[in-house]
């Protein structure tokens, strides 16, 4: 493994819904020294073309169900308006962009869910081998910053819409065989609350045990259950360090002071 370190940060929440908030969050990624990847989702934006185009947006437990018109708003939204609008940002502020998706490059491949109990039509989920790390290390040696769309494809001309937060977490497993890889989820939160309400009630660190518990009694919930699910599951495959908190204190994390750290115990 390459002793060069890695951070691949995932925006999401209402900060991709605000071009202000955007605009500031992306300054201060682009500010990041070294290798980056960032990932992003945009769902907000796409459930509301989704809703002006009369297809009603369908989530259960933070994951959307994708039909075929969903999926044709979701790539639209995702993979074109929203991530070239962050590439465009980030040349603004000198770094080297290039915008991708699953399928550009054979980068990450996935398969369309099983159907069990739910339907969830076409959503993608990931396998131990999807991510191509040396197509993608490849991008980071010739001095390209990465920005992947949630937006995968299954290696048979069928794209797929995946969860941002589980390609974020895939892309840190898998570049951890190159690199000292952190994983970092932003959002509008200031971390992981106890109190939804209370801003400053943020859990410093948390242990998958936590997680059980706070899960349990309802403190976690929605589509910060994917997001911790995942975070989890980089560290138990080798991520040095995953953090959660607010896309604004991006700053702070060169210093170890952001959000909540999720400790592997």
């Amino acid at each position: 493994m390459s002793n060069s370190t890695l951070n691949i940060v995932k925006i999401g929440g209402n900060v991709i819904d605000d071009d202000i908030q955007l605009e500031t969050f992306l300054e201060k990624f682009a500010a990041i020294p070294g290798k980056k990847i960032l990932v992003h989702g945009g769902g907000k934006i796409a459930t509301r073309l989704a809703s002006k185009l009369g297809l009603e947006a369908q989530m259960v437990e933070g994951r959307r169900i994708t039909d075929k018109d969903m999926l044709d708003v979701v790539t639209m939204v995702y993979a074109g308006l929203t991530n070239k609008k962050i590439v465009a940002t980030l040349q603004k502020y000198l770094c080297d962009a290039i915008g991708l998706s699953g399928a550009d490059g054979n980068v990450i491949k996935a398969v369309k869910r099983p159907v069990k109990e739910i339907d969830y039509g076409y959503a993608g989920d990931i396998l131990a081998d999807s991510v191509n790390s040396l197509a993608i290390k490849k991008f980071l040696d010739a001095g390209f910053t990465p920005i992947f769309s949630a937006i995968t494809h299954n290696g048979s001309g069928q794209l797929l819409n995946t969860n941002a937060d589980t390609i974020a977490s895939a892309l840190a497993t898998a570049m951890a065989d190159h690199y000292e890889a952190s994983l970092i989820y932003c959002f509008e939160k200031n971390g992981v609350l106890l109190d939804v309400n209370d801003e400053n009630s943020v859990i410093e660190n948390i242990t998958a045990k936590d997680f059980t518990t706070y899960r349990e009694r309802g403190i976690i919930s929605d589509g910060m259950i994917p997001k911790l699910q995942n975070a989890f599951d980089a560290i138990h495959k080798g991520v040095k360090s995953v953090y959660v908190g607010n896309a604004s204190n991006l700053h702070l994390f060169q210093q170890q002071k952001f959000g909540t750290c999720l400790v592997n115990k």
